[in-house]
């Protein structure tokens, strides 16, 4: 398990769309799941540790944005065979399990990930209703111990950008495990 941070990409930058599917089938693009004032997109999956400690504070604020206009949609780039805990089966179990409102998308070909230069799991992403990205750095300052959260960054930028105000620009980095490549 190699760690990793999410990269510095600018923000203002347009997002490319996607069409993946869920995996019980049903496909999903970025304009269908965008929000009125915006979009959260996480690349995640099933095993990694650090992935799996936020899920619990990822689902919670997907259900604060999506009331304030901001949908939530989640990726899982790790469709590999080495890595069985990320299958689409199993994540229709943790759709189940964890209650996930929101939809949970299988890249198969990592070809999304490769488009969004997602790096880790979670690597997290917030648009714009124009696709212009606006915030890509970590949910918040401590992804170990949710009782120890002092600064919640990502909640913050969800909030100034549902109000129309400023999002801040200084953004720390997401980290987790590499994604798994096939290549």
């Amino acid at each position: 398990m190699a760690l990793l941070e999410s990269i510095d990409i600018p923000l203002g930058t347009e997002m490319p769309d996607f069409d993946l599917p869920a995996p019980n089938g049903a496909r999903h693009t970025l304009t269908s799941t965008m929000g009125s004032h915006g979009l959260l997109i996480a690349f995640t999956c099933n095993h990694c540790p650090y992935a799996i400690a936020i899920w619990p504070r990822l689902i919670a604020l997907a259900k604060q944005a999506k009331a304030l206009g901001v949908e939530t949609v989640a990726i899982n780039p790790n469709i590999n065979p080495d890595y069985p805990e990320d299958a689409p089966g199993k994540m229709l179990l943790k759709i189940k399990e964890w209650d996930i409102s929101f939809p949970y998308l299988v890249d198969a070909a990592q070809g999304i990930a490769e488009a969004y230069k997602a790096q880790c799991t979670p690597d997290l992403y917030l648009l714009n209703a124009k696709q212009e990205l606006v915030y890509h750095g970590r949910l918040d300052d401590n992804w170990k111990e949710p009782a120890k959260v002092t600064a919640h960054e990502l909640a913050d930028a969800i909030q100034n950008l549902a109000s129309g105000k400023p999002i801040n620009s200084r953004q720390n980095p997401s980290m987790g495990c590499s994604i798994k490549w096939k290549n």
